[in-house]
C-alpha cells in the first residue's frame, strides 16, 4: 500500500510527524510513504520539518507575499494534479482544517484517490469563525473515505452529520505524540532541560496560552490580554505564552 502525506502549515507538520515517523518503520508493513507539502508556510514549515528530520518528496512551493485563498487554492490544486499524475497513491493522508487541507481531499477525489482524515470532526457550527477552517473542514469530511477524530465529542459530531460509523475511529490528537517525539529530542540535545524556561515556576499551576488568530485581531486580542493578565495575579499559577512574531 502506498500512502501520501499531505501537508502546507507548521501546525500539520507537527502533528502528521509522528504519523509519518511511524508509517516508514518497516514493521508498519506499508510498501511506500511520501510526503507532499504546499509550504502555504515556508518558513515556519521548514523549521518543523528540519526539527523532526523529515525531508518532502515533492515540494508545491506556493506561498508568496500577501498571498489569498484564492492563491493558495488554485496553485495547491494544479500543484498536486502534477504530483499525482508522477505518483499514484494508495490513500492521501490529510490533517486538521487549512486550505491545504480541502485542497488535498478534493483533489483526491478527482483522481479518486482514497483520503484519510486526521482531527476530523471539530465543529465550531460558525462557517464564518474560524475563517476559512470552519468549511475546510466541513466540505473535507464529506470528501474523506475515513476519518480520525481526536476525541468521542468530535466522533459525535460526525455521526450526525451522517458520517458511517465504521468509518470513524478515535485516536486522540497526535500533538501528543508529537510533544514525546520532541521531549525525547530536548532531553538527548538538552539533558531536558531548556534555558527559555529556566524562569517558570513549575510548582505552581502551567496555563499554557496560544493565540494568533486573524479573528483575534484588535478588540478581541485586547480582551485575550486582560484575562491573562486577571489569570497571571493568582499566586498559584503561572502564564506560559509562546509568541512567534
Amino acid at each position: 500500500m502506498k500512502i501520501l502525506f499531505f501537508f502546507g502549515t507548521r501546525p500539520e507538520a507537527i502533528k502528521m510527524a509522528p504519523l509519518i515517523h511511524e508509517f516508514r518503520k518497516p514493521s508498519a508493513g506499508f510498501d511506500e510513504i511520501k510526503v507532499c507539502v504546499t509550504a502555504q508556510h515556508r518558513e515556519m514549515l521548514d523549521q518543523v520539518l528540519d526539527f523532526f528530520e523529515i525531508r518532502p518528496d515533492f515540494d508545491l512551493d506556493i506561498m508568496k507575499p500577501n498571498q489569498s485563498l484564492f492563491d493558495v487554492t488554485g496553485k495547491a490544486l494544479l500543484g498536486l494534479n502534477e504530483v499525482f499524475n508522477a505518483y499514484r497513491p494508495d490513500w492521501l493522508f490529510v490533517q486538521g482544517d487549512t486550505t491545504t487541507t480541502f485542497v488535498g481531499a478534493l483533489a483526491a477525489f478527482y483522481e479518486q484517490v482514497r483520503v484519510a482524515h486526521i482531527e476530523a470532526g471539530l465543529r465550531s457550527f460558525d462557517k464564518h469563525s474560524p475563517f476559512p477552517e470552519e468549511m475546510n473542514r466541513l466540505l473535507t469530511a464529506r470528501l474523506a473515505d475515513i476519518h480520525f477524530p481526536p476525541t468521542p465529542k468530535a466522533r459525535e459530531n460526525l455521526l450526525k452529520e451522517g458520517i458511517p460509523e465504521d468509518k470513524i475511529f478515535v485516536v486522540g490528537n497526535t500533538s501528543i505524540d508529537a510533544l514525546f517525539l520532541c521531549l525525547n529530542r530536548i532531553s538527548e540535545e538538552t539533558g531536558g532541560r531548556l534555558e527559555s524556561l529556566q524562569r517558570v515556576d513549575f510548582r505552581k499551576k502551567i496555563l499554557l496560552v496560544t493565540g494568533h488568530r486573524r479573528e483575534s485581531f484588535g478588540k478581541p486580542f485586547e480582551n485575550i490580554c486582560r484575562a491573562i493578565e486577571t489569570i497571571a495575579r493568582q499566586e498559584d499559577i503561572e502564564v506560559v505564552y509562546p509568541v512567534h512574531l
